[in-house]
């Protein structure tokens, strides 16, 4: 039996996950009724969720674009990666070179089989199954090293994901990310955002929500100056910490967040 193989056997098509939620708000069809039943429900007290997601996906494409186009980066590893879409982070970035190197992270086993199907005739793209807390492994996995050169910058992504981590001194964000950079040189990119709010009922209820819909994979709604402390002795790229939507949009016109119940917020950070 394949990889792939023992790995669809392990999904659990009853168990909503981030990455199928973020699927279907997003339009994709690799979700189960499971999925689309917790986004229903979490859609009565947060219903602008579907105008997040969308908006959070536009702004990774518009990173990976600025990256590449703006700062010469052409190695991507992107922890927490989802179901592949259009206009996923190597085509974006290969538009701009086409020798761009990217690697998908994912603990997701569907996102694994679905992602290797799309990438199999890629040489320059893979998928790796693994958790984005295991910094180790997924540096060290056979597909990282043969595909990103760390002596190079690197632009590290953790697009929307640390919300589905708790707190920990040892495998919460803050530690994550001092892992990382700890492997990367000067010039590399630490793209992060996640889900924020002002307001306490709504982060609790949203954190109780998902961590009983996904069995207890999830961490917790945060708040802005939580994010802005992962990026403590980066230089912050223009126009800092925002919400995504805001971030260097393509025009006047572009997409806004408009309701303002919860947000993603974040930004790019460069190490020095």
């Amino acid at each position: 039996m394949s990889t792939e193989e023992q790995l669809s056997t392990t999904i659990d098509a009853s168990v909503p996950t981030a990455a199928r939620m973020y699927d279907h708000y997003l339009g994709g069809k690799d979700n189960y009724a499971a999925d689309r039943a917790a986004c229903a429900e979490l859609d009565k007290v947060v219903p602008s969720t579907r105008a997040l997601a969308l908006n959070n996906r536009r702004f990774l494409q518009r990173v990976v674009k600025t990256l590449a186009a703006e700062h010469g980066i052409r190695q991507f590893l992107d922890h927490g990666s989802g179901l592949p879409t259009q206009d996923n982070v190597h085509q974006v970035a290969q538009r701009v070179d086409p020798a761009t190197h990217v690697v998908y992270v994912d603990n997701d086993p569907m996102v694994l089989v679905h992602g290797r199907a799309l990438l199999e005739q890629d040489e320059r793209t893979t998928v790796i199954h693994a958790d984005l807390r295991d910094t180790r492994t997924i540096f060290e996995h056979a597909e990282t090293r043969r595909l990103i050169d760390f002596s190079q910058p690197v632009a590290v992504l953790f697009n929307s994901v640390f919300h589905c981590i708790p707190d920990s001194e040892t495998d919460g964000p803050l530690a994550v990310i001092r892992r990382v950079t700890e492997r990367l040189v000067p010039g590399s990119m630490m793209v992060m955002c996640q889900l924020v709010s002002d307001d306490p009922e709504v982060r609790r209820f949203v954190t109780e929500f998902m961590d009983q819909a996904t069995q207890g994979h999830w961490g917790r709604v945060r708040e802005e100056k939580d994010v802005a402390e992962w990026f403590e002795g980066m230089d912050i790229l223009e126009p800092g910490l925002v919400e995504v939507s805001t971030w260097r949009p393509d025009s006047e016109v572009a997409p806004r967040q408009l309701t303002q119940e919860w947000i993603e917020f974040g930004g790019v950070g460069r190490l020095r």
